[in-house]
């Protein structure tokens, strides 16, 4: 049987994308190939253990939830990432990917929400984004900018108006935490009426740097 290097696997409130709020198991996969100026979950860069698939299917299953977050660090730096997904859509799981957006996505079975991240300039690892993943997205799709600075909001709007992004998958927008202030934020999104969903990481809200949480 196959195996992944697996960081933690919990139960908790999603805190970001179209289903915030929603009980959910979480897979954090291990190993990422960025370094962003923001990452709040360096400890999965080398923490972990080897598990069989087996294994994760039998550890997600314990906590009775039918919705699942793949997340890492970056989930598909392990190449096994792929067979886990297929094997919880096929056991009728809800299944999410959270993505840097770095690596290729055009393998991940369909029936997977993909929420992939374009990195801003802020984040320090602009370079490493794989535009072409665009073309994989579809309307049931997120992407999601993190927001450092201005600077960061005035290079998202102008990539989301040239690059047609709102025609691609639904568009989130939320506040770096303790580096861009929510307001001021908010209120760009409103004065340039931008078709992004605000958000904030209600995880960080509720439960601060908690791990498993």
């Amino acid at each position: 049987m196959p195996t992944l290097q697996i960081t933690e696997i919990f139960y908790s409130l999603q805190g970001e994308s179209n289903t915030v709020g929603m009980p959910t198991v979480f897979v954090r996969l291990t190993g990422c190939p960025l370094r962003c100026g923001y990452c709040d979950t360096e400890y999965a860069f080398t923490e972990g253990e080897q598990l069989a698939l087996s294994e994760v299917m039998q550890r997600v299953a314990e906590h009775g939830c039918n919705r699942v977050t793949v997340t890492g660090g970056e989930p598909l730096a392990q190449k096994q990432c792929h067979e886990l997904m297929q094997m919880l859509c096929d056991a009728g799981y809800q299944v999410s990917l959270e993505t840097s957006g770095a690596v290729d996505i055009s393998e991940v079975d369909s029936r997977v929400v993909k929420v992939m991240d374009i990195k801003t300039p802020g984040s320090g690892e602009m370079e490493k984004n794989l535009y072409s993943n665009m073309q994989y997205l579809s309307s049931s799709d997120q992407i999601k900018f993190v927001i450092c600075s201005e600077e960061d909001y005035v290079w998202s709007k102008q990539l989301l108006e040239t690059e047609h992004l709102a025609d691609k998958a639904e568009l989130i927008m939320l506040p770096a935490f303790a580096q861009q202030d929510a307001v001021e934020l908010a209120e760009w999104i409103l004065r340039d009426r931008l078709p992004v969903r605000f958000q904030m990481q209600m995880h960080k809200q509720l439960w601060g740097d908690a791990r498993g949480k």
